[in-house]
């Protein structure tokens, strides 16, 4: 049978399948065997049957990386896996040395009062799918201890639990690589993968001494469009231009769409400028053929701008804005046009406000708004916290998400003092509600990574507690996965600090980044919060149950607190409270809400449990389970 070839929308990558063996091609063109439960193998000297108890003991005494260790016979024949946890704990109990300590490690398996597990044992030859499913079947414990290695019988070493995550999370990554650098209506680019390739881009003119173009290019009247014709024709006409743009451009020019109607091609080793007006003539011409969508005949136009590298500039953000600003001068000439930038352009667009001036102000004059929402225990539906989201109350536009305003803060170095407003705000809130009685509340704030990295947040947040008198008990930060994987040291000193002011930290959205183990036991986390993608849909969904069963094993095994987010249906809370997950959080219990709501909200939840409303509670709901 010819092997079938599926190239990855995310990678350049392809997988070849071939009976029941699988290849993946690499960037460098070699064939690589995708990875089978061998290649999670480590050997560790197994434990003879015969051994007495206490060498075992010995050996998890001396090697605290000693998670189990395996039990063979004299035929090398796996008999069991011994838990680093449970045996220690067997032989911490009075005299238990002394009565089993020199008995065979066979013969305190076998009895009553140890109350062995048996392990999971699968050949060499078995898939990662394969074996996640035998564990979810037989348990998610041994996804901490592990499991035994066998090839036709005979012992050949233990797989980590964690590691077979790592794999089992591989193509969700993708997925998640895929939805963070590409546009989901037009399957192109987004800005987030533009920049990068822009950013490289300009290192290679610079290297070869060639030219790298922008084209901003706007679709004209989109919005009349919309308004006019519903947002579903507005989609179709986008993905016809997204085409009808793709044949205009060159073979290796990337074309990226920033949002809305606005789109970007860059153009890299131009040795000559009169390339760019070529690409962007064949662009406004490609405009001319009518649009024929569901009954309607459309005559779509284009507005382009351009701006060179390293002729109008040699920084990233400034070459952008000066490809709008031309774009905008094709707009006011009359539209279905294009200009190149020159110093004559001017900057001003007076048709998009500046969201990065706005943002300054916005600080400043406290537009900004803090909403709240809850995280409730599963089992008991006990609130147990809740988490400030920042919004932003725009005098013009109105409730602004922070979907829109936060990648600018992060850009422009505001997120520092964004961040300060929304710490110091959720503190003042903190002692506002407890002054007016409610029950004590985990009060749960994101902290952005420029926020961490400068150096004076335990300083800021020692302050801020003493200023408000908030008991730092009920304070939970919370942190992305790749706050924590630069400068290890740098970053274990102050999660210290923070730590020694009796804050607890927690890691936001894991499972996304690069989780590690061993991060996880060096550095005092507190608390997981699983991703919203891995629970979403979670009940037809195999492989987010398989990721979310493991991270809520991963928590158990390291003692660690676990909250799942984006909860939104009650059988996803069913399959979540069954797998032994402690807190959640999402719409099925309340979407996030502004602070005098959250109040009316909480009184609410506590009459509904038959507990009495604090003195300050409204008693109309706003929003329940």
């Amino acid at each position: 049978m010819t092997p079938r070839l599926t190239e990855s929308a995310a990678h350049s990558d392809r997988v070849v399948d071939a009976g029941q063996r699988q290849f993946v091609f690499i960037n460098d063109g070699r064939l690589q065997e995708m990875p089978t439960v061998r290649n999670l193998l480590r050997f560790l000297v197994p434990v003879r049957s015969h051994a007495p108890s206490h060498e075992t003991l010995e050996r998890f005494l001396a090697d605290e990386e000693l998670y189990a260790l395996p039990v063979v016979d004299a035929n090398d024949r796996p008999l069991a896996l011994v838990d680093r946890r449970k045996f220690i704990e067997f032989f911490s109990k009075p005299y238990s040395r002394e009565i089993f300590g020199r008995r065979s490690i066979v013969d305190l398996l076998q009895h009553a009062e140890y109350q062995a597990t048996a392990p999971v044992i699968v050949e060499d030859s078995c898939s990662v799918e394969d074996v996640a499913q035998i564990i979810i079947t037989a348990g998610m414990q041994h996804m901490v201890t592990g499991f035994i290695v066998s090839s036709a019988g005979r012992y050949l070493g233990v797989a980590n639990g964690h590691d077979l995550l790592n794999v089992i999370t591989q193509r969700k990554q993708s997925e998640l690589y895929y939805l963070a650098h590409y546009d989901h209506l037009t399957g192109i680019p987004n800005r987030v993968l533009l920049a990068d390739r822009l950013d490289q881009a300009c290192r290679d003119s610079q290297r070869k001494g060639t030219l790298a173009a922008l084209l901003f290019v706007d679709v004209d009247r989109f919005k009349q469009i919309n308004d006019s014709l519903g947002h579903s024709v507005g989609d179709a006409v986008l993905r016809v231009v997204v085409e009808r743009l793709k044949k205009s451009a060159r073979r290796n020019d990337t074309l990226a769409r920033l949002g809305g109607d606005e789109f970007v091609i860059l153009m890299e080793d131009l040795e000559d400028a009169a390339d760019v007006d070529r690409v962007a003539q064949r662009l406004l011409d490609s405009m001319r053929e009518r649009i024929e969508l569901f009954g309607h005949s459309l005559v779509v136009t284009v507005s382009v701008g351009a701006a060179l590298y390293p002729v109008d500039d040699t920084a990233l953000s400034p070459l952008l804005a000066k490809a709008d600003a031309a774009m905008y001068e094709a707009k006011s000439a009359g539209r279905n046009r294009f200009c190149r930038y020159s110093k004559a352009t001017a900057m001003y667009n007076p048709a998009r406000m500046s969201l990065e001036n706005d943002l300054r102000r916005a600080i400043e004059s406290n537009e900004l708004v803090l909403f709240f929402q809850p995280q409730v225990e599963l089992a008991s539906h006990e609130l147990r916290g809740v988490e400030a989201l920042v919004r932003w109350q725009h005098p013009e536009r109105g409730l602004v998400s922070p979907v829109h305003f936060i990648p600018v803060a992060e850009e422009s170095g505001l997120i520092v003092p964004l961040g300060n407003w929304v710490l110091r705000e959720s503190l003042r809130q903190l002692r506002e509600w407890n002054q007016q009685g409610l029950p004590p509340l985990r009060m749960s704030i994101n902290i952005s990574a420029l926020q961490f990295r400068q150096g004076d947040l335990p300083r800021y947040l020692a302050e801020q507690l003493t200023a408000f008198a908030v008991d730092p008990q009920q304070v939970e930060l919370e942190l992305t996965e790749s706050v924590l994987m630069n400068d290890v040291e740098g970053v274990l000193r102050t999660l210290q600090e923070i730590k020694s002011l009796g804050v607890s930290l927690a890691i936001d959205d894991f499972g996304t980044g690069y989780s590690s183990l061993s991060y996880l036991r060096r550095f005092p986390i507190d608390r997981l919060k699983i991703d919203q993608s891995f629970v979403r849909d979670i009940e037809q969904t195999p492989a987010n149950e398989s990721i979310a069963r493991a991270i809520v094993a991963l928590a158990d095994s390291l003692s660690l607190g676990i909250v799942a987010e984006g909860i939104e249906k009650r059988s996803e809370k069913a399959i979540l409270q069954h797998m032994r997950c402690a807190e959640g959080q999402g719409y099925l219990f309340a979407k996030p809400l502004p602070a005098d709501d959250i109040v009316a909200w909480i009184g609410h939840h506590l009459q509904s449990q038959g507990r009495p409303a604090f003195p300050a509670a409204a008693p109309v709901p706003v929003l329940s389970c």
